[in-house]
């Protein structure tokens, strides 16, 4: 790792600070992006621990961020999928599922990027997501009211500890209706942070989320409306941008996807009937 440990997410380095034209010693803090092996494994199987995939991540809640990617890939829908989940290692963490989870091993040899230029598979991915989830949200509720949501930037901002050292990470905040912030999970990844979220809820019986607010930090491309759609969300908003697939998911699953909230306006892109 590049540089001191200034805690589990933060590296402290060298660096030149310059100034017009000169330049002087300083430290600065940056987020720390290391890779995590997530392994899965069947309760009685005679198949050993197997990787399902490597995201490159901030350490801290890696048994979350397993926990909610097995939730957001639609491995499992509840805790009583598993087993155990835990960290088997400084980068790695295995879950053992419960016999009874339909678990194909071709997981193990799929390809996972898609790529953002990919135009003819949307339909695909869209209608994959409709039939692989298993938690819909019930449309025009929860009722939203746009006060609130001008509120959440803020709210989230203030409680970004990471992102306050180093200006550098992303956020997932879920809040109730009435704009209090329940839980926040920070990652150099947006869709990691995403996975903490939704691992931290599945643990504490919180999934599905049908009386809750998603707020995230930057843009939202289609793989956060997935997780946000796999995990039972009703309304997700965003500080940046959606892409045009995420307007597409969020349409077919009745989820509420607001962006540009901040100065206090935002668009709303696709509505179940929930503002108001």
């Amino acid at each position: 790792m590049t540089g001191a440990c200034a805690g589990a997410g933060v590296a402290r380095v060298p660096i030149a600070r310059v100034a017009g034209a000169r330049a002087t010693a300083a430290q600065d803090e940056l987020s720390v992006e290391a890779p995590l092996d997530i392994r899965v494994a069947v309760h009685g199987g005679d198949a050993a621990p197997r990787s399902l995939a490597v995201t490159m991540r901030t350490p801290g809640d890696d048994v979350e961020l397993a926990t909610g990617f097995l939730v957001s890939e639609g491995v499992i829908a509840a805790a009583g999928d598993l087993v155990a989940v835990a960290q088997v290692g400084a980068n790695a963490v295995q879950a053992v599922l419960h016999p009874g989870v339909r678990f194909d091993p071709g997981w193990f040899d799929r390809h996972s990027f898609v790529s953002s230029a990919c135009g003819a598979c949307g339909k695909r991915l869209i209608e994959a997501v409709r039939v692989n989830g298993v938690h819909r949200v019930a449309a025009g509720t929860p009722r939203i009211d746009p006060d609130v949501v001008h509120a959440l930037p803020a709210r989230l901002r203030a409680a970004q500890s990471a992102f306050l050292r180093t200006g550098g990470i992303h956020a997932s905040g879920l809040f109730d209706v009435s704009g209090r912030l329940l839980l926040l999970r920070e990652d150099v990844g947006r869709h990691n942070a995403l996975d903490k979220l939704i691992g931290a809820e599945l643990r504490a019986g919180g999934i599905p989320a049908r009386d809750r607010l998603l707020l995230v930090s930057g843009r939202v491309g289609f793989e956060l409306v997935q997780k946000a759609a796999m995990a039972g969300i009703p309304a997700l908003a965003a500080v940046g941008a959606p892409s045009s697939m995420a307007v597409d998911l969020a349409r077919a699953a009745d989820i509420t996807l607001l962006g540009f909230l901040r100065d206090g306006r935002f668009n709303v892109y696709t509505d179940a009937g929930r503002l108001g």
